[in-house]
């Protein structure tokens, strides 16, 4: 019987196994360093917070891998052997493979500062940061500041995180503005507000210098790059972007640049071994994405390309268009399309924001054709399936203002802002767009 063996039991990992099976009767193995099972990465901010226990961030029950015979191996992969089709593990265990799946997700980047491997110094990615956060920082008596290094969509979960026990939080940010390398002026500037008006320091355009110990080895202060000043704190975040954990196949022979190089069938360099989810990167951009993409429901994808491909038909990985969400600490965000930090110089933009400075709009379309590129939401809810129609049927601005109704997610009751924003549009571009009603009933408030 062939044996797939997996490496990682993150979502893209336990994906394939789940469609390997449905497709087939082959031996599958999960391997994870981790944890025993599968859980939600995204949810583990909520454990800390006190919204959930960890048991309930796993998605199927414990009997779950047994009568789906998936077995599962809690272990460390040391080195591959891909002549022998050999795993070893640092335990001195061994296991052979008929095709094998890399499936290893990313760890959080480090950049040599002095200091960064104390006790208190973690990142917020993998369980083992959620049980280090419980040790170092379980309130605001043992752990009297927490330093945040790097201004993403991790470093502001693990503010907010903190925020939540009372626990003061520096945020070291070395842009000018938060994730202004994603997101426009506009959008940059709402999530800067929100950060501080939560009672976070927030420090832009600063560098982490070096982390300090006390007589334990364990964090008392960071400095700072630029100005030479020392913060007393117990414990570091480093959440200056990841990247591929992949160091353990370095020297396997299977071709590698910051990940896991993959075809558009996922398969790498050595037969029988293919690569998905974050470690996996791309020998060529589809569709202007980018060749690694740590994400969620891009992971799930090759999840399930990758099973058809070993089981029934080999399939091309084809991502639908590009979409996000996120939550920075009490504004929801929501990306379709594309929407540069930058417009291009074929690109026209419009930007709206409410009043209270809590929700806005940025709609990037083509200024020659009025094609709809992408579109930004903060603070208001849009359906993914609008948008997700919207672009494969090639759109323009003009349709999706007036159907802008259509595209609102949020519950009864919510006060509406369509009327307000399709009319700055049109005072700002001399049109006279008209708002549709929605398509199904709706009670509107005021």
């Amino acid at each position: 019987m062939e044996h797939i063996v997996i490496i990682g039991n993150g979502i893209s990992g336990v994906t394939a196994a789940r469609h390997i099976r449905k497709l087939s009767d082959k031996k599958i193995t999960i391997v994870s360093a981790e944890t025993d099972y599968f859980f939600s990465r995204t949810a583990l901010m909520y454990v800390y917070m006190g919204h959930m226990k960890f048991e309930h961030t796993q998605p199927y029950e414990n009997w779950f891998w047994e009568k789906n015979r998936i077995e599962l191996k809690k272990g460390y992969v040391k080195t591959v052997e891909t002549k022998s089709k050999t795993l070893y593990f640092a335990n001195g265990d061994t296991l052979r493979f008929d095709k094998l799946i890399i499936a290893t997700g990313s760890k959080p980047n480090k950049f040599g500062w002095p200091g960064q491997d104390l006790k208190g110094v973690m990142g917020m990615y993998h369980k083992q940061d959620l049980d280090n956060l419980e040790k170092y920082a379980p309130n605001n008596k043992v752990c009297k500041r927490a330093v945040i290094v790097g201004g993403g969509l991790i470093g502001i979960e693990l503010a907010e995180m903190l925020h939540s026990r009372h626990i003061p939080v520096t945020f070291l940010v070395r842009e000018s503005s938060f994730w202004n390398g994603v997101l426009p002026e506009g959008e940059s500037a709402m999530i800067n507000r929100e950060i501080l008006n939560n009672g976070i320091d927030l420090r832009l355009g600063v560098n982490l210098k070096e982390i300090k110990a006390d007589e334990n080895g364990q964090v008392k202060s960071a400095i700072l790059e630029e100005t030479g000043e020392e913060i007393e704190c117990n414990v570091v975040g480093l959440t200056a972007g990841v990247s591929p954990n992949i160091d353990f196949i370095k020297e396997s022979g299977i071709e590698t640049n910051r990940g896991v190089k993959v075809n558009r069938f996922l398969e790498t360099n050595i037969p029988d071994i293919y690569a998905i989810g974050d470690c996996a990167e791309q020998h060529e951009a589809i569709n202007q994405r980018r060749p690694i993409e740590a994400v969620w429901y891009t992971g799930r994808m090759m999840g399930e390309t990758v099973a058809q491909t070993i089981c029934v038909n080999r399939i091309e990985y084809k991502p639908s268009h590009w979409y996000n969400s996120a939550k920075f600490i009490d504004i929801e965000y929501q990306t379709y399309g594309w929407v540069w930090a930058q417009s291009k110089e074929n690109e026209a933009r419009f930007y709206w924001e409410h009043e209270d400075g809590k929700k806005c709009i940025h709609i990037n379309y083509d200024k020659n054709t009025r094609k709809f590129i992408g579109i930004n939401s903060f603070g208001i809810r849009m359906r993914h399936e609008f948008f997700d129609k919207i672009l494969t049927e090639k759109r323009s601005v003009d349709y999706v203002l007036e159907h802008l109704a259509d595209a609102n997610f949020d519950p009864e009751f919510y006060k509406l802002h369509e009327p307000e924003i399709v009319a700055k549009f049109n005072k700002e571009n001399n049109t006279n767009i008209q708002l549709k009603k929605k398509s199904w009933k709706r009670i509107f408030s005021t």
